[in-house]
């Protein structure tokens, strides 16, 4: 039997609008891998407080993954969080990229990585400027985290930077410590400061605090012949505090970090956070890209530590660095 010119004509334009329909439900990332482009991916950042360790991280993640076909606009898309030192925002922003169901999530520093492995379990966290990430409960063992977390940490060369007091101020006795009495990376700081203190002949005098607003107070109530700021992110955020009280106690502070020796610190056995960062962010596209396991990832550690010095800072603090110290500074701040 014949079927009419119109029947026909229905039916071609019928398959051609399935045909149109099943091109446009596609997702983006079929369309772009099709094309032979970088699927596109979203990724959260939750950072707990600004300060320019942690910034140089995240600038170093989103560096690594730029120079990886990863072109922000392009293929992908930071949604950039600060919980400004608080812990229930830290956690609300971890609940929302868990419900936002990202590609992945940078959680740096340990509040934040905390408050995201608690919200997400089905998303791969990052995590960076962690110190200690199975203390914190992040990981089941550096080498085989277990989970859906994995990344860098910046544990401190806590006795070679303590050693750094000795080579300053020689008849030092007593070294000042302010740390947040919640942050698991400060506690794990503070302990391995005090075995490195009873090598060194040294006495550490400790104060707690909660909140950056404390820092300035608790320094005052310190009176001690040096003062050891580690990564902790209240009190590095809030540097400046402890600067002016070792100013005016013409005492040296020793950092962390090289970030906060060109802050004003005057030296410490430290690395770069913006290579950190980098170091992360080519886990990041082993996850992506190559479709790694984060729970067959081993936590890494940075590789390049170097010596920071500021000769300006010391004068400010009535301190000398030996000739020897300035020959072997891998970095000397001028400011």
């Amino acid at each position: 039997m014949k079927r009419s010119t119109t029947s026909i004509l229905t039916a071609a334009l019928a398959a051609t609008a399935l045909t149109l329909s099943a091109c446009s439900s596609g997702s983006k990332a079929d369309t772009d891998a099709a094309g032979g482009k970088q699927d596109a991916v979203e990724i959260g950042i939750t950072q707990i407080v600004s300060h320019t360790s942690l910034d140089a991280a995240r600038e170093g993640f989103k560096k690594a993954l730029a120079e990886n076909g990863y072109v922000e606009g392009e293929n992908v898309t930071y949604d950039e969080k600060n919980a400004q030192g608080d812990q229930a925002t830290a956690t609300s922003i971890a609940n929302k990229f868990a419900s936002d169901g990202k590609d992945l999530v940078l959680a740096i520093a340990t509040p934040t990585a905390q408050a995201a492995a608690q919200a997400i379990t089905d998303i791969p966290i990052l995590i960076t400027a962690v110190t200690e990430p199975a203390e914190a409960g992040l990981v089941d063992s550096w080498e085989a985290p277990g989970g859906n977390i994995t990344g860098t940490s910046d544990l401190n060369a806590v006795e070679e930077q303590l050693s750094l007091v000795k080579e300053l101020a020689p008849e030092a006795k007593t070294v000042g410590v302010v740390y947040s009495s919640g942050e698991v990376n400060s506690q794990v700081q503070v302990d391995l400061a005090e075995e490195a203190a009873k090598k060194l002949g040294l006495t550490l005098k400790l104060s707690t605090i909660t909140a950056s607003g404390e820092v300035q107070q608790a320094a005052n109530s310190l009176d001690v012949d040096a003062f050891y700021v580690p990564t902790d992110n209240n009190v590095v955020s809030a540097l400046d505090a402890v600067l002016q009280v070792a100013e005016t106690k013409q005492v040296p502070v020793i950092v962390g970090e090289g970030d906060s020796v060109a802050n004003g610190g005057v030296a410490t056995y430290g690395f770069d956070y913006e290579q950190l960062g980098y170091q992360t962010g080519l886990m990041a596209v082993k996850i992506l890209k190559d479709g790694a396991d984060p729970a067959e990832m081993p936590v890494e550690k940075p590789t390049d530590l170097q010596l920071y010095v500021n000769p300006a800072a010391a004068e400010r603090m009535g301190v000398t660095i030996p000739q020897k110290l300035l020959d072997s500074a891998d970095v000397t701040v001028e400011e």
